[in-house]
């Protein structure tokens, strides 16, 4: 939906829409109820009424990364080229930024100081910081608070390890025991195995996405309009055992759609109740679901097919082992026994 002229919108991390009024030497207002309402058009008019003031005047000072990081938010580099999903990572990161070090001038933020800063963050986070105080830094030069990017020659730092672990088949009958067809955690493990989707699109998943036995998916974090995925037959019936009225599957118990850390959030007592390890988190199912296609036979790029992955770094991994793990076996078929 096309939103009025200077009206910007962002989804938290609960999957609530935000929209502000944010227009060039006028102050950040924000809106409330849906775009185009009578309601909301009212609070529109008035803030395209309202006297032009700097935004953060009185509040911040000129040329600090306060202000820096005020004029970044309202910026088409922000908004214009980032998903959703990036763009609250991006938000969340500079917001703690700009409340810790906001006075400062950021012309005098020295390479040292950043890479310190770096250092005291665990590998992946160091790498999203970096990544967003670089994208921070690039803007600065263009609107000329910095002369050089401090964050040019800081390299990031190598994250051994295959991050996420991805769930056994022992670890997913164990849920399943624990947790039956027709229960929420059985629904919830079914949407995440069988679909292979990050936890902020099966949290908005519900029978109107499903179409002649297939799941349409758009992908909130980069925005891929996924190829028809069919209904696996478990994850139909799964979906049959556990009816609901709501627009999403999976609802809290105030019948409320769940955000994507209140999902994480619950599933954690799902796996504590069924026993699990605390590497047993919903994105490692994802990671079971590309393992299980690559176990089956399934190609490179029928697997991206699914799991909407735009490089296939990630997907070779199980690719490769499924292979490796074939060739064994035949290979043990052929040996003959002395």
């Amino acid at each position: 939906m096309k939103l009025p002229k200077y009206v910007q919108a962002w989804v938290d991390r609960e999957g609530r829409a935000h929209h502000y009024f944010r227009r060039r030497e006028f102050p950040r207002v924000p809106l409330k109820g849906l775009p185009w309402s009578p309601s909301f058009m009212a609070e529109y008019a008035k803030a395209m009424s309202g006297a032009r003031t700097a935004i953060g005047a009185g509040r911040v000072k000129p040329g600090s990364v306060a202000a820096v990081v005020a004029e970044y938010f309202d910026s088409q580099q922000f908004f214009g080229s980032k998903s959703a999903g990036t763009q609250r990572m991006r938000r969340g990161i500079l917001e703690r930024f700009r409340a810790a070090y906001g006075e400062r001038p950021m012309a005098l933020l020295p390479a040292e100081w950043i890479e310190a800063l770096l250092d005291s963050k665990p590998p992946h986070a160091a790498r999203s910081w970096l990544v967003t105080l670089r994208s921070l830094c690039q803007f600065a030069l263009k609107r000329r608070y910095l002369r050089v990017d401090p964050t040019a020659n800081i390299k990031q730092r190598a994250i051994k390890g295959d991050g996420f672990h991805t769930w056994t088949e022992e670890e997913i009958a164990q849920f399943e025991a624990h947790h039956p067809i027709g229960t929420k955690p059985h629904l919830a493990l079914a949407l995440l195995l069988y679909t292979g989707q990050r936890r902020s699109d099966v949290v908005r998943m519900g029978r109107q996405h499903i179409r002649n036995g297939a799941l349409t998916v758009k992908q909130q974090k980069t925005g891929t309009e996924l190829p028809p995925i069919p209904v696996h037959p478990h994850l139909q019936a799964v979906l049959d055992a556990t009816p609901s009225e709501h627009l999403t599957f999976l609802v809290t118990a105030t019948g409320k759609p769940y955000g994507g850390n209140a999902l994480s959030a619950q599933f954690r007592k799902w796996c504590d109740g069924a026993g699990l390890p605390k590497r047993c988190k919903p994105h490692g199912l994802r990671k079971a679901a590309c393992r299980r296609l690559a176990e089956d036979g399934c190609s490179e790029r029928e697997i991206m097919a699914i799991s909407g992955h735009v490089t296939s770094k990630e997907i070779a991994r199980y690719t490769k082992a499924a292979d490796l793990a074939r060739l064994a076996r035949n290979a043990m078929a052929k040996a003959v026994i002395r």
